[in-house]
């Protein structure tokens, strides 16, 4: 079993969730990393209530939830198009599932992942579960956690899709090559034209290539602005793809709700 890892990237202030409650990043089973990025487990126990922010990743999320004085439920979570806060009180438990960019469709095959987009939804709404919640919110140990996530997310398939794993391919470009600036550029040097590249992210990312280009550039501004007192914007900007420093701080700003001259690393 892969042990914990950890990643901010997203997480607005970091340091602080990180002090508020137990939070670890965990590998998926081997046949399901293609389609998987990662789970994410929470726990907390807190006498004052706490509010997390994130900048939603332009993924499908599968979230199994339990608060505390009410049942335990999973819901289906769409990409998020703003910034996502979520209140934290009493005790509870969280697993989710983070899939690719990409990675959930072969999951939900009957319908695009637009359809999702910028809603939160019960899961029976999207397919049959395998298993109630409580399977895999109940055990003690974390290990044990995750083998249940495996067995849920095997037990929905995934269905093969060349197609999904074309549109996973393609959004992994974008978040791993800064050249990637514009629509039309990837569109050309795949051989698509750039309606079918929206239809093609449409279809199985959930949004257009465009958002998903800014959606990156954003979570490495806010990297930045959390861990370097010394940022150099303009350069950052030209680094990013960005005409100015100005519209960099004008996307941050719109995104995370404050500007990154707000962020001071811990």
């Amino acid at each position: 079993m892969a042990g914990p890892r950890r990643d901010t990237r997203g997480i607005v202030d970091a340091p602080e969730l990180f002090a508020q409650v137990r939070f670890r990043r965990r590998e998926p089973a081997a046949g399901l990393r293609p389609y998987v990025e990662h789970y994410w487990l929470i726990d907390w126990d807190l006498s004052q209530p706490y509010a997390s922010h994130v900048v939603p990743h332009p993924s499908v999320n599968l979230v199994f939830q339990r608060f505390e004085g009410a049942d335990d439920f999973v819901e289906v979570s769409g990409i998020g198009l703003e910034l996502f806060t979520q209140k934290l009180e009493g005790r509870g438990r969280v697993c989710g599932v983070q899939f690719r960019p990409g990675g959930f469709r072969p999951f939900a095959p009957d319908r695009p992942v637009s359809e999702w987009t910028g809603r939160r939804l019960p899961a029976d709404e999207v397919f049959t579960p395998p298993a109630p919640p409580s399977d895999v919110l109940g055990p003690a140990d974390e290990d044990a956690r995750v083998a249940a996530l495996d067995r849920y997310l095997l037990a929905l398939g995934p269905a093969a899709d060349p197609q999904a794993e074309r549109a996973m391919a393609l959004a992994d470009l974008v978040r791993t090559d800064r050249t990637v600036r514009r629509v039309d550029g990837l569109a050309r040097a795949e051989g698509l034209s750039p309606r079918s590249l929206q239809r093609l992210f449409a279809s199985y990312v959930g949004v257009g290539p465009k958002w998903v280009i800014l959606r990156y550039r954003i979570h490495e501004a806010l990297e930045r602005a959390e861990s370097d007192p010394q940022v150099d914007w303009a350069a950052l900007a030209a680094e990013l793809g960005y005409s100015d420093q100005a519209h960099l701080i004008r996307d941050f700003t719109a995104t995370v709700g404050v500007p990154p001259t707000a962020f001071a690393p811990r």
